[in-house]
């Protein structure tokens, strides 16, 4: 085994062999691990009282202990989705009528569309590990004990979360996209701040929020039953984690002075712009040669999109109102987003724990999103 550092993130496909072949190709000889270099000022605590003075953190580390899943017996890994078939519902495309996709063949379209879809795909399994890396520094840095056992478990389902994503990539789809820049971008942001309640914010509130909203998106839209399944365990894991942050940080933010408050409301806003670019796949259009930033433009203008991007946001904009960062010097900048409608939707403070608590296989089904 070899471990190969790198000063930067890697860039382009990683193709997988198929899966039957995959255990002849496992031994310590054919193991190149690739990591990169990061460097953090974190400064963590001790707990020494092992008080619990908040009984709905408490409650949602245990829902945690009772509510896990293992993929190799959870999920039926013997279905295979034919890529003969396109992914997802093609009326749901942002580039239909667009010049450079309607002028590829068939084959091509077909192509495109499995592309898009390890893209998209590849970003979850990204931002999962981006999870896994902020989790294990909240069980350090968190100052109650209640936190530091529910990020503990955060942890667990992060772990969990990779593991899965990662295994449907390279026996399902066979090739993965590296993380595009806007998300490495805030990951890094995230994992290197010393302040523990900025990386609250941007994991729990901004990344997961979003990413809960975008799981949701994608077991609506993708056709395959494996991944729609993948996707409802994975999906019931990120509700109890900004569950956890919303009531943690309600209390937080409450005791930090105006000053404080300021310079968190402006990180969360720059973090909702990055995640904003985070949803533009330009290395697909790059992979087929297409003009990256018109196609960039015509991905943000397109009515698929724009529903899309509102839809991602109507979780994060009520959660940031519940703990106190839609302050007055941010709300305009939001409002330019087109998002600050949302505001006075249900956040998640306020804890649904007849959803939360569901048995593990009591699978509503998903809704079909509106056009």
């Amino acid at each position: 085994m070899t471990i190969n550092h790198l000063s930067k993130t890697p860039t382009g496909i990683r193709y997988f062999p198929d899966k039957d072949d995959i255990a002849h190709q496992l031994n310590e000889q054919h193991i190149h691990d690739i990591v990169e270099i990061f460097n953090t000022p974190l400064q963590g605590t001790y707990n020494w009282d092992y008080a619990s003075v908040d009984g709905r953190i408490r409650k949602l580390y245990r829902l945690g202990k009772e509510l896990n899943w293992n993929q190799e017996m959870d999920l039926d890994w013997s279905q295979n989705y034919s890529k003969e078939n396109y992914p997802s519902d093609t009326s749901f495309n942002p580039f239909a009528g667009y010049a450079p996709f309607e002028n590829l063949s068939e084959d091509e379209k077909l192509r495109f569309a499995w592309h898009y879809q390890s893209w998209t795909l590849s970003q979850f399994l990204h931002g999962e590990q981006g999870a896994l890396l902020v989790a294990s520094q909240l069980v350090s840095c968190a100052p109650t004990f209640d936190a530091k056992l529910y990020a503990s478990s955060q942890t667990f389902d992060e772990a969990r979360h990779v593991e899965t994503f990662n295994r449907y990539l390279q026996e399902k789809i066979g090739f993965m996209y590296e993380i595009t820049p806007a998300l490495k971008l805030l990951v890094d942001k995230i994992l290197a701040d010393s302040r523990w309640d900025l990386k609250f914010i941007g994991m729990q509130i901004v990344i997961e929020g979003l990413a809960l909203a975008a799981f949701n998106t994608m077991r609506m839209t993708c056709l395959d039953p494996l991944l729609k399944d993948l996707i409802y365990l994975v999906t019931r894991d990120e509700a109890r984690h900004v569950t956890f942050g919303v009531n943690y940080l309600e209390y937080i933010v409450k005791h930090l002075s105006a000053e404080e408050i300021e310079e968190r409301a402006q990180f969360a806003y720059e973090a909702c712009v990055v995640m904003r670019e985070r949803l533009i796949a330009t290395e697909v259009f790059a992979e087929f040669g297409w003009d990256v930033e018109a196609a960039r433009r015509h991905m943000l203008d397109s009515t698929v999109m724009q529903y899309f991007n509102k839809f991602l946001f109507t979780r994060i904009i009520p959660n940031l109102a519940r703990i106190g960062l839609l302050t007055e010097s941010v709300r305009p900048k939001f409002e330019a987003l087109g998002i600050l409608e949302y505001e006075n939707l249900v956040s998640d403070g306020d804890i649904d724990w007849a959803t939360l608590s569901q048995p593990l296989y009591d699978d509503p089904q998903p809704q079909q999103a509106a056009a």
